[in-house]
């Protein structure tokens, strides 16, 4: 606790709050999410140790990342230290399109989109146990300075077995469940899937695909899975990919590889890939012309120290000849 030093609070949900913080070490910003769990029953208790140890294993650029856990048994709270993202989150960016009245690009929606495939895809497909993230939602896609996307928000996620084994628990946020959350039925990945064809709906109109007054009636739209059009001034491309994972049945819709192989995503993967390789590069050069400053500071140092002792020289040598 110590090594931390709290900036202010930025967040409150219903088990604590989350402070943006200083680490004392070397003043990088990052956040930590306080968790009071004296009230909690044993099922939220084993959640919670569930959230941090997903935490823990995950590591992708594309998922908010876990620095560290703090327990402070006397008040009984634990506080899970994290990525800070600046950028906010998603249903920030929504409400301000919402409010200036201006559409997203359709190139900024693809590129939004690819990277929470990359961060799906790294939690659909880990070889020691799926993991379901099952509350996508604008609130929980973060972003960086740079506009980069980062999945956060782990608490409702199960790690499935290998045999990739049903998950049966009713969570996470209902205008975003699939239907077959909605019915009670077995789910899979597949209703992350649904539930990014949710997400990739509400970036492009800025309304949720599904809108109901209260919760019978937002179930009923949903088993219906009738959905208005997106606006005109997005491709048929974008519509189709929105119409093809939200399809009744779960295994109709894509995986995400299925997502990753699509020529806008796999495009924009490589250009990417590209970017990335173009600043690793730059940053080499960069130590490469420091190291190169260092070694011409060295031998201008030793020069002008030859000088020095070949100065000394002649005038011995001078004193030498009286």
């Amino acid at each position: 606790m110590e090594n931390y030093e709290i900036i202010q609070t930025i967040g409150e949900g219903s088990f604590g709050q989350v402070s943006k913080i200083r680490r004392k070490a070397d003043g990088k910003l990052l956040v930590w999410k306080e968790i009071k769990y004296g009230a909690m029953n044993e099922r939220e208790k084993q959640q919670l140790v569930a959230e941090v140890n997903i935490l823990r294993e995950l590591r992708h650029p594309n998922i908010v990342r876990y620095y560290d856990r703090l327990i402070d048994k006397v008040n009984s709270r634990i506080y899970i230290v994290m990525e800070f993202c600046e950028g906010g989150d998603m249903s920030g960016v929504i409400k301000k399109c919402k409010r200036d009245r201006d559409f997203l690009p359709e190139e900024i929606i693809w590129k939004i989109f690819m990277q929470i495939v990359l961060a799906l895809h790294e939690c659909h497909k880990r070889k020691d146990g799926k993991i379901l993230h099952r509350d996508l939602k604008p609130a929980n896609i973060f972003l960086d300075s740079s506009m980069n996307v980062k999945l956060g928000d782990f608490g409702l996620s199960r790690m499935m077995g290998q045999e990739s084994e049903f998950a049966k628990t009713h969570v996470g946020t209902p205008y975003y469940m699939s239907p077959e959350q909605i019915t009670d039925s077995h789910y899979n990945e597949k209703s992350d899937i649904w539930s990014l064809g949710c997400l990739l709906y509400e970036f492009a109109s800025l309304s949720r695909p599904f809108e109901a007054p209260n919760a019978g009636a937002l179930a009923v739209k949903i088993k219906s899975g009738k959905v208005e059009k997106l606006p005109t001034r997005y491709s048929e491309e974008l519509q189709r990919v929105v119409n093809w994972m939200l399809n009744m049945d779960p295994n109709m819709r894509p995986s995400v590889e299925d997502l990753l192989n699509l020529s806008q995503v796999s495009l924009r993967i490589r250009e990417k890939k590209f970017r990335e390789n173009q600043l690793a590069l730059k940053k080499k050069e960069e130590e490469l012309k420091k190291k190169e400053a260092e070694i011409n500071a060295i031998e201008e140092e030793n020069r002008l120290k030859r000088l020095e002792l070949d100065e000394r020289e002649n005038k011995l040598r001078e004193l030498e000849l009286r």
